[in-house]
Order: structure tokens, then sequence, then C-alpha cells
């Protein structure tokens, strides 16, 4: 059993995703857990872009870090462009 669990760990950690926005810069969407002993929405959704810009998306929240792993994994190209567009337009953008 230590097998499987050991490749949903690796499994879960690759599951980083990198795009590009509509002008061509790269960016990651992966997820960051905050410090809370509630579990109810403790995930939430974290795009990094080129250098050190960071944009914290809270209100895209999950329960696990695997829900939200599968669910970043799973999002389409026009979807993550979205986010990070309704994000910058908010001006949540931090450097």
């Amino acid at each position: 059993m230590l097998g499987a669990e050991k490749i949903i760990t690796l499994t879960l950690e690759v599951c980083m995703r990198v795009f590009t926005d509509a002008e061509g810069r790269s960016w990651t969407a992966d997820t960051r857990a905050e410090d809370s002993a509630d579990y109810k929405g403790r995930y939430h959704l974290v795009l990094q872009g080129e250098g050190d810009i960071q944009v914290e998306l809270t209100d895209v929240r999950w329960n696990s870090e695997r829900t939200a792993r599968r669910t970043i994994k799973s999002m389409s190209l026009v979807e993550l462009r979205r986010r990070l567009r309704s994000a910058t337009g908010r001006g949540i953008v931090s450097d």
C-alpha cells in the first residue's frame, strides 16, 4: 500500500499548470494552504507570473489539496486566463 501512496503524492506534486496570458507572458497556476485549523476552504488558487508577480485568488477555494490540484489540472486555458484577467482587473496583484 505504501507504493500507491507514493504514486499519489508524486502525482499531486507535479500538477502545477503553466500557461500564457493573452500577451504571451508565462504564468503558473498552483494552490496554497492557509494556516488554519478549519479544513473548509483551506486551499486557494495562486497564479505566479514571470519575476515576482503573484496573484492570490482567495475566492477560489477547495477543502483539500488533492481536489485543488485536480481542478487546476482540468481548468481550460480560457478559464485560467479569465481568472487572471479578473484578478488583475481588481488590482490584487502583488510583487
